[in-house]
């Protein structure tokens, strides 16, 4: 693929998938700032890698792959300064606030819990929530099948137990 080719895949993919990487910079970024930093840098290596695509696999995939490592190398790098502010938004978010549509607050909780999850569980919702299959999942993070529809059951239980410590 010459020089010209790969600018003019590389717009495609961007234009085409930038919801994968919005998502996983969601996942693991809770301020904005932090999410253009992050989505910047995805681009970046998925600029660096498009010559390396391999069309036997789903962009999708690819880019999932490229996308989640680069959250958690960043999420790595960046946890040591996040750790430095209190979390009193996390006790606040227990309450709902006044006005607060029911759906939208349980939405803001689910993402906030999701957020507190280890690397490896974040990565399994995000691809669940996106209903990619079990197959699907498994080649994109390499672990079994099965391992992926343990993993998964055990994250909805902690979900929902999370939810249900909540005192309304």
């Amino acid at each position: 693929m010459n020089k010209q080719d790969q600018q003019q895949f590389f717009r495609e993919i961007i234009k085409q998938h930038k919801g994968i990487m919005f998502k996983v910079a969601r996942a693991y970024c809770s301020n904005e700032q932090d999410r253009q930093d992050l989505m910047q840098e995805m681009m970046i290596q998925i600029w660096r890698a498009v010559h390396k695509y391999n069309d036997q696999y789903k962009i999708s995939t690819w880019l999932y792959r490229i996308s989640l490592n680069v959250a958690i190398s960043f999420y790595r790098k960046n946890s040591s300064r996040a750790k430095l502010y209190t979390s009193l938004n996390g006790q606040l978010a227990d309450l709902p606030p006044d006005d607060a549509p029911g759906n939208e607050w349980q939405l803001n909780l689910l993402e906030q819990f999701i957020s507190e999850l280890k690397d490896m569980d974040k990565i399994l919702v995000i691809l669940y929530l996106e209903d990619k299959s079990h197959a699907e999942i498994a080649e994109i993070i390499g672990i079994s099948v099965s391992n992926v529809g343990t993993k998964i059951g055990r994250i909805k239980d902690k979900l929902k137990a999370r939810f249900s410590q909540l005192k309304y």
